[in-house]
């Protein structure tokens, strides 16, 4: 096998993919068990940007100095900017092989717009604003895009949280099929080393509907009419990992990849409100109403955290010096983050039982900690809880995400299946690290890898 193919399924989960659906999955079944695969430990946090990038140059969050979708552009009170491929300075896969004359399909892939240049065709991720802008490399494909896709080539669906559950069943149906049509008529045009394609549709239709689909979710209901959606989507996926299998032909490897997994979400901690409740986040006004945080609303000099909702939550410190308004001196940096860690940690759901908050700093965790990255990190229940931004909540606990209906949070492994031949030497392991696919690849292709990747090659 000479040519490779990556099919990338955002937030494909290990627990459904790898376990109770494998059996209604033959052709991922067929890759595991001609190949190697289990599975993937994502980045911390697991969320797709920045892990997607991970994966692709073999480089820790921050290295790559980036943590979310949203990053601070700098120390002001300014809100957060969004992430694209200018914010990405290491080297892709794709960017190594056209320097060793190999050609790549790149398909949707995060934090790939605008798009770049490259030795072959790129068409960017969900990022890309709307159709109306230039998102492919090179510029002419753009115009071929419905015609493969067999009808309308979407980037992303609008608006996945969303009550309208019926028109976000159909939006990731039909965006799904579009992808794998494009990419396998791609494909089939040939001249192809590598090939990747990255869809969100797991990710959407998990966060959409994994309330209806798992019964350890506290608001499953048996035989609601969604009952069995994930389960029909994920025997969809697999047809259309066949199709694209047959597609890449025998002297293709075809390698199955997601870049975190999904599980039920308990609730949200109200971040910022904990913050105010315990001294260190002071608003100028306290809003009569659940209001989004705005750093307009602070009362700086007052204030020595602030935090970010989402998956995870991202806090900031204040501090003198660096901060406009900083109300924690340097000195005092250190002992401020581990009061707010042991705070955080031990704090509970409404009944105070303990869900187990891991709170990490930057430097622990990242080899290296580029442009401006929050001073702490915390998994609210490890990850069964999201972080609420909100302020005006009138409460600690959401029992609801408070950016709209969202039952799933992500996880901490995401999916692996590579068939590829055993005589290449594939290292069989209990778990894979999302760090270890840029170096497999390079391996693939014989290249050496730099020995600035973190991970290690499993060829």
């Amino acid at each position: 096998m000479n040519r490779l193919v990556v099919i990338g399924l955002d937030c494909l989960t290990p627990q459904l993919a790898l376990g109770t659906w494998l059996r209604d999955m033959p052709n991922l079944k067929a890759l595991l068990g001609r190949g190697i695969g289990g599975p993937l430990r994502s980045t911390l946090p697991p969320i797709t940007v920045p892990a997607w990038t991970s994966m692709v140059t073999s480089k820790d969050p921050g290295m790559l100095g980036i943590y979310g979708f949203r990053n601070r552009a700098s120390y002001g009170y300014d809100r957060l900017e969004m992430a694209n491929s200018t914010s990405v300075a290491e080297q892709t896969v794709w960017g190594h092989l056209s320097a060793h004359r190999l050609r790549s399909l790149v398909v949707g892939m995060p934090l790939t717009y605008p798009p770049q240049a490259l030795n072959g065709v790129l068409i960017s991720g969900f990022e890309t604003p709307n159709k109306g802008v230039s998102f492919t490399y090179p510029a002419g494909i753009q115009e071929l895009l419905d015609r493969l896709a067999g009808g309308e080539y979407l980037i992303d669906v609008k608006d996945f949280r969303t009550e309208d559950k019926e028109s976000l069943l159909a939006s990731v149906r039909k965006m799904t099929e579009a992808r794998f049509r494009t990419y396998r008529g791609l494909l089939k045009a040939g001249g192809f080393d590598f090939a990747i394609m990255v869809e969100m549709g797991p990710d959407r239709l998990q966060h959409g509907f994994w309330r209806y689909c798992d019964p350890d979710h506290r608001l499953y209901q048996e035989g609601n009419p969604y009952q069995h959606v994930l389960h029909d989507y994920y025997v969809a996926l697999d047809q259309e990992i066949g199709r694209t299998v047959e597609t890449a032909g025998d002297d293709a490897a075809v390698m199955v990849v997601s870049d975190h997994g999904a599980k039920a979400m308990e609730g949200a901690i109200c971040v910022n409100e904990w913050l105010q409740a315990n001294g260190y986040l002071t608003l100028k006004e306290r809003p009569a109403v659940q209001t989004r945080f705005s750093t307009d609303t602070v009362d700086w000099p007052k204030t020595r955290a602030w935090g970010e909702g989402g998956y995870y939550a991202r806090l900031f410190l204040n501090v003198a010096g660096r901060e406009p308004q900083g109300a924690v001196g340097v000195r005092e940096r250190d002992r401020v983050c581990e009061d707010l860690r042991a705070g955080l940690e031990c704090f509970g759901d409404e009944a105070g039982k303990p869900i187990g908050t891991r709170v990490y700093r930057p430097e622990e965790i990242y080899r290296q900690v580029n442009r401006i990255a929050p001073d702490l990190i915390v998994y609210f229940g490890d990850l069964n809880w999201r972080s609420a931004g909100s302020v005006g909540v009138g409460s600690l606990h959401l029992r609801e995400n408070d950016t709209g209906p969202d039952d799933a949070n992500h996880m901490e492994d995401g999916v692996l299946a590579w068939g590829l031949d055993r005589s290449a030497g594939g290292e069989a392991k209990d778990r894979y690290s999302i760090y270890d696919i840029a170096p497999s690849i390079l391996r693939f292709f014989g290249l050496d890898v730099p020995g600035d990747m973190i991970g290690e090659s499993i060829i």
